[in-house]
């Protein structure tokens, strides 16, 4: 006699080790990349104080902030090979503690060379560090829960501008002088530290993967690894991933997803480094003094209207199982009203146009993840995942330093609003195309169940 099979979606095993699930990895995950994303982009609010102490002009700046993802790019393809070698426990500890000691390094810069050196170091350090967390996801959560999970999961970039932008700004005034350091100095040091500690804490939280997951009992054990085994057979059987690593990096579906990220990522980075900025040119526009804590506080504003969306945005993607439209609606509406932001001349309507630009953004990147796991497995998605994630952050190469130079060449930041929203119109026309493609081609439906003894056959 075959088997019971699985109950449905609310049966009580699959509830309770989800929910383990979730509360084991989740929280952690969200600090680790939280404190990742803070020690990248906060040279947004030192470059207030930095570039006049250290002599770097906007353009300057934005090769900086850019040159990061130089190293970023080469490294991420050998970094995700090995953590494939050495398990995520490892690797990600290992990539916390070099670029949080980096990051720390920081406070060390005392000119444009210097600011290049050490940013081309914390991209070779954290190389690797996204798409790992990715695909850790898709090892533990079944793919009708993975974007919620994986909103969940990247609140931690709104959150970083939540948290990071008052904190980074209070430590700049607060700490000035203190030790001889200027603000900027302490701010790098401080923020440092939960990145060097989290990456030890790593090393004795994370779990490789479900099958040695002890805070499970045996039955959600075997469901939860039942689940994703049958999943991986079922992309496995369709898609064929038995693929060498040069053939991956070819596919043409792996190419479109990374131009479809090459235009999220733009908007995300281009306002990630620059949105300080843009707030205190608003203030010089408007005519309206701010203070650095008024900066940081107006910069949190539109990562606040990001987090709440991109909750509800990937709730109801997980709920409808559709993936294509909750791309292509927000990023058409963030490209609208980023467009549109030049031609007004009040400050509160140019800063809800952003707020919507980066809620739209914020509300796409979740659901974006989706798409690469329904075509690769094993191998194949860790090589085509860092591959995606590579060339869409070489966004933070374009982004930052195009919109440095326009803001030089035209003293206003006008045309790089301009040119985000183009880069977000790509990113949905890609979307658009590659669910043309792949319709044709006859892809798996996002619901398709694999039958219960299937599952149960997989695990055996």
């Amino acid at each position: 006699m075959n088997p019971a099979p699985p109950g449905p979606p609310g049966g009580l095993v699959e509830r309770t080790a989800l929910r383990k699930t979730m509360w084991r990895i989740l929280p952690f995950l969200l600090f680790a990349y939280l404190v990742c994303y803070l020690d990248r982009v906060n040279i947004s609010f030192a470059s207030l104080q930095m570039n006049a102490d250290a002599g770097i002009s906007d353009t300057a700046y934005g090769v900086g902030a850019g040159i990061f993802f130089v190293a970023y790019f080469l490294c991420e393809v050998p970094s995700n090979l090995a953590l494939t070698t050495f398990g995520p426990r490892i690797w990600i500890a290992r990539i916390m503690i070099t670029w949080g000691i980096i990051a720390g390094c920081m406070s060390l810069v005392r000119g444009p060379t210097s600011f290049y050196l050490l940013r081309f170091l914390m991209g070779v350090a954290e190389a690797g560090f996204f798409p790992a967390m990715i695909l850790y996801l898709t090892r533990w959560f079944p793919r009708e829960r993975r974007a919620q999970v994986t909103a969940t999961f990247f609140m931690a970039v709104p959150l970083a501008g939540l948290i990071g932008s008052p904190l980074s700004t209070w430590l700049m005034t607060a700490l000035h002088g203190v030790a001889g350091l200027h603000g900027w100095q302490a701010m790098f040091i401080i923020e440092a530290v939960p990145s060097v500690l989290g990456g030890i804490a790593c090393l004795f939280w994370l779990i490789d993967k479900p099958s040695q997951a002890t805070f499970l009992t045996e039955p959600e054990r075997a469901w939860l690894v039942a689940e994703l085994d049958a999943e991986a057979s079922e992309v496995s059987a369709q898609h064929r991933p038995q693929r060498s690593i040069v053939r991956t990096l070819l596919q043409p579906t792996v190419l479109c997803l990374a131009l479809i990220y090459l235009g999220l990522e733009f908007g995300e980075y281009a306002l990630g480094f620059f949105l300080p900025q843009m707030v205190q040119s608003y203030g010089d526009q408007f005519g309206t003094e701010l203070s650095l804590m008024h900066i940081g506080l107006i910069s949190a504003i539109p990562s606040a209207v990001g987090i709440c969306c991109m909750i509800l945005w990937g709730r109801h993607s997980d709920r409808a199982q559709e993936r294509t439209w909750h791309i292509v609606i927000p990023t058409l509406i963030g490209a609208a009203a980023i467009a549109m932001s030049p031609f007004f001349s009040d400050f509160f309507v140019n800063m809800t146009l952003v707020s919507v630009t980066a809620a739209a953004i914020y509300s796409s990147i979740p659901v974006f993840w989706q798409l690469p796991s329904r075509y690769l497995v094993g191998v194949a998605a860790a090589v085509g995942i860092a591959v995606v994630n590579s060339v869409g952050n070489l966004s933070g190469i374009i982004a930052p330093s195009l919109t440095g130079a326009l803001k030089d060449a035209t003293g206003t930041y006008s045309a790089g609003y301009i040119v985000l929203g183009l880069f977000l119109v790509l990113a949905a026309g890609g979307t658009l195309a590659l669910h043309r493609a792949t319709e044709k081609a006859g892809p798996p439906g996002p619901a398709a169940p694999v039958p219960a003894p299937q599952a149960r056959h997989v695990e055996g």
